[in-house]
């Protein structure tokens, strides 16, 4: 015998255990997106991290470099303090585009997980309406 139905409570469980399986099923998909935005976030980071040493190690060689060419520019053949300063310049244009790529790396790095915050909003301002 269903007390429940007799008690006419049945439609009032089913559409409870409707709502439960709608949120775990929405539940699992926002882990889902958290774990597919944290891997891109992780590996947004690493390549962070590396041209951020790239960066690193180039300021250095660009400084040596730079400091040669200043060196050169006072010996006695321009040709030598033209090749040092070509030299110099070429180091200094890397510098500048690995410094472009490392600052706009850390500006998509800051917007992490925007998808996940996205959803999770608008789950929220849903839940609200219907309360």
């Amino acid at each position: 015998m269903d007390w429940l139905s007799l008690l006419g409570l049945g439609a009032f469980v089913d559409r409870w255990r409707s709502y439960v399986i709608e949120a775990a099923i929405a539940a699992e998909d926002r882990s889902t997106l958290f774990r597919l935005e944290l891997r891109e976030y992780k590996r947004s980071l690493a390549a962070l991290i590396g041209l951020s040493l790239g960066l690193a190690a180039l300021s250095v060689v660009m400084l040596t470099v730079l400091s040669c060419a200043i060196v050169v520019q006072f010996w006695d053949t321009p040709d030598r303090a033209m090749v040092a300063w070509s030299v110099a310049g070429a180091w200094i244009v890397i510098w500048l585009v690995a410094t472009v790529f490392v600052v706009s790396l850390a500006r998509k790095a800051g917007n992490g997980f925007a998808m996940t915050r996205k959803e999770l909003a608008n789950d929220w301002t849903e839940i609200k309406e219907q309360l």
